[in-house]
């Protein structure tokens, strides 16, 4: 079964509101854990919107699973990285205009910047993952740049106005999982998944994690932390 990584972008969001120390990322993972999540990820923007280094830094050292730093092809965020280790860092494009990540990253057309930033991370033993469309062309180039991982970006799936365009979205989706686990890469999956359209993506061959945040967040502030990451959990298994 795919596991679950759970990101927190969204508590730091509503403390960074009031620019005051709660509600604290920190304890919302800790919560998590033990809701059964696999991992957990944020996403250290430029602007530091949500997520600051602080927290980063306490969750490398507080929490069990895996930790996953979404970052920008950013010199110094990547030194940041560096510094703290993360299990797995996630490089992945930014626009500060933007609400949330709009898309995957273009590997083929950065494809200097991105291969310096990959081989500072694997020299240093950090696991590195790309967060791309799900398109034939980027899957290659991702492959040949000797990442660990990609996370193919569901977005346009999880948008899809009707049902048979999500279908034809879900069709690009195993194309492109077909082709990553061909290539010996980890399939990861996020963005825009919700506890009413994840079962179809759960059930994809080869998928080893997907990566949901505004959801669960969402649904946490109803019923807490915890249970909201065991009822997406139950349906992932299901």
């Amino acid at each position: 079964m795919p596991q679950l990584g759970v990101n927190i972008d969204h508590v730091a969001t509503v403390r960074q509101a009031r620019l005051t120390n709660e509600p604290d990322p920190v304890h919302a993972a800790v919560l998590a854990e033990l809701g059964g999540a696999d991992g957990i990820t944020v996403h250290l923007r430029e602007d530091r919107r949500h997520i600051q280094e602080r927290d980063v830094r306490l969750l490398r050292q507080m929490i069990r699973i895996s930790l996953n730093l979404e970052m920008a092809v950013d010199q110094q965020i990547t030194e940041f990285a560096l510094e703290v280790g993360p299990d797995q860092a996630t490089l992945v494009p930014e626009k500060r205009e933007e609400l949330t990540t709009e898309g995957g990253l273009d590997v083929i057309g950065q494809h200097d910047r991105v291969a310096a930033c990959v081989k500072q991370l694997k020299q240093a033993g950090i696991g590195v993952s790309l967060f791309i469309d799900p398109e034939a062309d980027q899957v290659r180039a991702s492959a040949d740049l000797g990442v660990d991982a990609v996370e193919l970006h569901t977005g346009a799936y999880a948008d899809a106005p009707s049902a048979a365009e999500a279908q034809a979205e879900l069709g690009r989706i195993r194309a492109a999982s077909e082709l990553s686990v061909g290539c010996g890469l980890v399939l990861n999956m996020g963005h825009g998944l919700t506890y009413r359209n994840v079962c179809p993506i759960a059930q994809i061959a080869g998928v080893h994690e997907l990566n949901i945040g505004h959801s669960i967040m969402s649904h946490a502030m109803m019923v807490g932390m915890e249970r909201a990451v065991r009822e997406m959990k139950e349906l992932i298994n299901s």
